[in-house]
């Protein structure tokens, strides 16, 4: 049997650096790292895992525990940030924090997969003093020589791309991780309905967001599924792409957004999808939302943080994503062979906006430049992307 690849020699890009004395939150889904990277960026640091049920039981009955333990260790320990895992099951721990930052001086990381209930159960989320930081499933820069088609199939989630046996995990994450993050934690009361509404999240992904068929489909109100959708928000499980309306036009479509999931290859397992080849539908459809998620990451871990818009017209052009407010527009083929009449959408864009650059990422082998268009392999995009040359 074909061995897995190695974690550890996955080196990630996240890059937490906090002067003694500020805190910091990160934020991210289950399982694609986060307490494996703090283990091992600060090794010595003072950790408490609220995953274990008697710690998070004993410190939310007795706050104060958590301060008489942290004042009780050695000053040298306490120079060090002190990390609290899955910070959101005991949200009453804040205050303790937040005091001993402002009186002893002490840096904290605050590590979850969701602050939406902490935020519901108004709980200290310590005023601006502490940094927000927010980790992504893997990304191509951190692997190297990366498999587009593995990573389509299994996704990004560490534990699912570097697994050759990764079908059962994938389908255990997916149902495991609705019932633990979304109904353990009570952020819905209609179990059934949100069940389907996440049924009809798999179909309608990256697709323009019709609130109303959905709520019809679910049994609830549309303003129902809106607050169905920011659930997934707040626990990191996809976000909402806006459309692009830099000004009013009557052609372009300015209501309608497009959510995606943080993963491809959990939004490839909600609805039973498999990739054998490098073409057709499904696959452009997964590898457009998989550049999505490159984006997605490069925003944060750049600290750059620029906007992700798409830009659709009624007469039917769309261009995938604009970036930085239309500085650049970027369409995503799942094709080898780019045709001319592919690109009128994104040409139709640059004579309306003007952006300084205009890409389209496909499965070319060769970069080439058609007018204003720069055709790129994606691997040359992800390549330039990463590398600060795309925006920067």
């Amino acid at each position: 049997m074909e061995k897995d690849l190695d974690m550890k020699k996955v080196k990630r890009i996240l890059n937490i650096d906090i002067p003694q004395g500020k805190s910091a939150f990160l934020w991210g889904p289950r399982k694609i790292g986060k307490s494996s990277y703090l283990k091992d960026t600060f090794p010595n640091s003072l950790m408490y895992d609220f995953l274990k049920t008697d710690l998070a039981l004993e410190l939310t009955k007795r706050p104060s525990l958590l301060r008489e333990q942290i004042l009780a260790k050695d000053e040298g320990i306490l120079k060090l940030p002190i990390i609290l895992d899955e910070v959101q099951k005991v949200p009453q721990i804040l205050d303790e924090v937040h005091w001993l930052i402002e009186n002893k001086g002490l840096s904290f990381i605050l590590c979850g997969s969701s602050a939406r209930k902490l935020r519901r159960g108004k709980a200290n989320l310590l005023g601006g003093r502490a940094w927000r930081y927010e980790m992504f499933p893997l990304v191509s820069s951190e692997l190297g020589d990366m498999d587009l088609l593995r990573a389509l199939n299994q996704g990004m989630i560490p534990d699912h791309y570097l697994r050759n046996s990764y079908k059962k995990s994938l389908h255990g994450y997916v149902r495991d991780y609705l019932k633990e993050e979304v109904f353990d934690e009570g952020l819905t009361r209609n179990i059934p309905a949100f069940a389907r509404f996440f049924d009809a999240v798999g179909y309608s992904h990256g697709e323009l967001t019709n609130f109303s068929n959905i709520a019809r489909d679910c049994g609830v109100d549309a303003k129902t599924v809106k607050e169905y959708y920011q659930i997934l928000i707040d626990t990191l499980l996809g976000r909402m792409v806006e459309p692009y309306k830099k000004r009013q036009s009557r052609q372009v479509i300015t209501k309608a957004p497009k959510f995606y999931l943080f993963d491809v290859g959990v939004a490839g397992s909600m609805v039973k999808r498999n990739i054998p080849e490098a073409r057709g539908e499904l696959f452009g459809k997964a590898f457009e939302h998989f550049i999505f998620t490159e984006i997605t990451a490069h925003s944060s871990y750049s600290e750059l943080d620029y906007k992700i818009n798409f830009w659709r017209t009624k007469s039917g052009y769309e261009v995938d994503f604009i970036l930085d407010d239309g500085t650049i527009a970027v369409e995503v083929k799942g094709t080898n062979n780019v045709e001319n009449r592919e690109m009128r959408a994104l040409a139709a864009f640059i004579d309306e906006y003007a952006p300084q650059k205009a890409f389209v990422v496909c499965n070319e082998r060769e970069e080439r430049l058609h007018g204003q268009i720069k055709i790129l392999p994606w691997e040359k995009f992800l390549e330039d992307l990463w590398g600060g040359r795309i925006i920067g």
